[in-house]
């Protein structure tokens, strides 16, 4: 019998042919490195559920971001734990806030880094959510006068993006008319357009001390059933103003990463976010996945499913590993 068929299998003979024909390549260009910048001295606190994660204080930062360097990043996205919370998260907005703090002396010292800078408050928030609330509700137009003073106080701290991520309505439009009117109209908008209500941050939720109080988030967040929703947001942050898209969980979410990249034309990025990190190290610590390769075939799903920058725990895994496999 003569068989008609294709010999897909050629060009997959040898690592060289592989490699070869390699559609999608990952750099340490690719990844962004989210830090836990801690108000105080002398900390340098492993995260339990994120191993490999710390939280560290200013004196501490140093040698943190000589480490980042030596891997090869060169972009950090920065959250903030500060000593005193209050109702409104004044500390998110004001002049000697952590952040601020933290992205001066990063300015000054590693100027070539990009800093990425969280806006929110619900690390600043003594109830934890990303708004003003009134009662059990959280206030949206409220809440935007306060992200929009966030946004210029790390601005003006040398803030590369802004990268806000409350989910109120109007966020992108209410900041980027603050940053314009305050002089920042070259700083980009790194927008968290689409981000699901997932029970994937738990682990994150240690790591930032920012959990809600009461609640959840699901009148603010997207519903995880919800696929068109997903074009309604971003569509309304690429008509605010928007520099950036970013998808949020990754891994669950790499068709809505695929929706958001073949219907907009902005940089993508993929948040490999904290439970997707915590799973595999759990599981690798067990012994019942090799770590590197799961890890590498998971950073390579978001930039086959169309992300053009990762948000990840993994940078400097990633970045050693693909230094050693040159």
């Amino acid at each position: 019998m003569e068989l008609q068929f294709s010999r897909h299998r050629r060009l997959r003979t040898s690592a060289s042919m592989r490699a070869l024909v390699r559609e999608n390549h990952l750099t340490p260009d690719d990844f962004i490195y989210p830090l836990f910048i801690y108000e105080g001295e002398n900390i340098r606190r492993e995260v339990s559920s994120m191993p490999g994660v710390f939280q560290v204080s200013m004196d501490n930062l140093k040698a943190e971001m000589d480490d980042i360097v030596a891997h090869g990043i060169k972009s950090v996205l920065l959250f903030g734990i500060p000593t005193t919370k209050d109702e409104c998260g004044t500390q998110a907005f004001h002049d000697h806030g952590i952040i601020q703090v933290a992205t001066r002396w990063i300015k000054k010292h590693y100027p070539e880094i990009i800093i990425v800078a969280d806006t929110c408050l619900c690390e600043y928030t003594s109830h934890g959510h990303c708004g003003m609330v009134e009662g059990d509700k959280i206030l949206n137009d409220e809440s935007l006068d306060l992200l929009v003073k966030t946004a210029i106080a790390q601005a003006e701290a040398g803030a590369d993006i802004i990268a806000p991520s409350n989910m109120m309505d109007g966020f992108v439009a209410a900041i980027r008319a603050g940053l314009d009117e305050a002089g920042f109209k070259d700083i980009p908008i790194m927008s968290y357009a689409v981000k699901y209500a997932s029970a994937f941050y738990g682990p994150f939720r240690e790591a930032a001390e920012g959990a809600p109080q009461f609640g959840d988030r699901k009148t603010y967040q997207m519903d995880p059933a919800n696929r068109m929703e997903a074009f309604r947001e971003a569509e309304s942050d690429v008509a605010e103003g928007a520099d950036f898209l970013i998808v949020k969980p990754g891994m669950p979410y790499l068709d809505i990463v695929r929706d958001v990249k073949n219907n907009f034309n902005l940089p993508v990025v993929a948040y490999n976010v904290s439970g997707e990190y915590s799973m595999i190290k759990a599981a690798a610590a067990n012994g019942w996945v090799d770590e590197k390769q799961t890890v590498m075939e998971m950073l390579i799903a978001f930039k086959r499913a169309g992300a053009d920058l990762i948000i990840t725990y993994a940078a400097k895994d990633a970045c050693r590993w693909l230094k050693e496999d040159q």
